[in-house]
């Protein structure tokens, strides 16, 4: 009958660890696993990551490709349609976009894009609008109003 009590791992599941630099007795002596010569029998050794021996690393034989601007700046998106959810005359601000996990915190920056519509009169705060955007919400009786984005 199998119970709690009488439990026990696979064999060969639990092994004793590997001591080594503990004498020619335990097993690992004299070398301590480390082979006779070479770079990693050396105490102090160690390579940067992508190190391929001295030969031209990956990273480097790859061509560049296109252009990586550094100075992106990137938005959250919201979509019209996930503010349809709120009632008509909400002042909705980032705040209470976090408060209905729209976006996940208040150091993003937010643009508002006009997929969806809305037939209700919202006013909203955010730091970037679609002209689509601005379209529908004013269409439905709303008001946009842009914020200063975060540094």
């Amino acid at each position: 009958m199998l119970s709690i009590n009488t439990l026990k791992p696979a064999p060969g599941a639990n092994r004793k660890n590997k001591r080594v630099g503990r004498g020619m007795g335990s097993g690992h002596g004299k070398t301590a696993t480390r082979g006779y010569n070479g770079q990693h029998s050396r105490a102090g050794s160690s390579m940067r990551p992508g190190f391929e021996g001295g030969q031209m690393p990956l990273y480097r034989r790859l061509p560049k490709r296109g252009f990586n601007n550094i100075f992106r700046k990137e938005y959250v998106v919201v979509n019209l349609e996930k503010l349809a959810s709120f009632e008509a005359g909400a002042k909705i601000d980032l705040v209470m976009l976090r408060d209905n996990g729209i976006i996940k915190n208040l150091n993003e920056d937010v643009k508002i894009l006009g997929t969806g519509e809305i037939e209700k009169a919202i006013h909203v705060r955010a730091h970037k609008f679609s002209k689509s955007a601005v379209e529908k919400i004013n269409k439905a009786g709303g008001s946009t109003e842009v914020i200063a984005c975060t540094a």
